[in-house]
């Protein structure tokens, strides 16, 4: 069975990820605190007295949230297609989506506090 689809190139692709991308930084707070947190820690990953490899995984660490907050808008906007109704699922659904984004931060905060021990040989 062959299926009607458009055919798609990369600079379509790519302009389709440019508008998630705008929507997200419209719509989303959580996304713009996520985005502060990125310029914020970021230039302070380049910054520190450590080698460039150290720098480097701080500075890579901070795109799990990024990554996670992502998921979890997509997860909720289609929770949100699919229902405005209360429903124990959709609740467990935006739920877990928000575990992830969670679990996102506290991975990078231990990513941060490992490195930064070995970079700076504090113990």
């Amino acid at each position: 069975m062959k299926l009607n689809k458009p055919k798609h190139n990369l600079y379509r692709n790519a302009m389709y990820a440019v508008e998630g991308f705008i929507d997200i930084v419209k719509n989303e707070t959580s996304f713009k605190w996520q985005l502060l947190m990125l310029a914020i820690f970021g230039v302070m990953a380049w910054v520190l007295p450590i080698s460039f490899g150290y720098s480097a995984i701080l500075f890579i660490s901070l795109f799990f949230p990024i990554s996670a907050e992502v998921t979890n808008s997509a997860i909720e906007r289609v929770v949100d297609l699919v229902t405005q109704d209360y429903h124990i699922l959709a609740k467990q659904a935006k739920d877990v989506g928000a575990t992830l984004v969670l679990l996102s931060l506290f991975v990078t905060l231990l990513v941060w506090i490992f490195t930064l021990v070995v970079a700076l040989k504090v113990i």
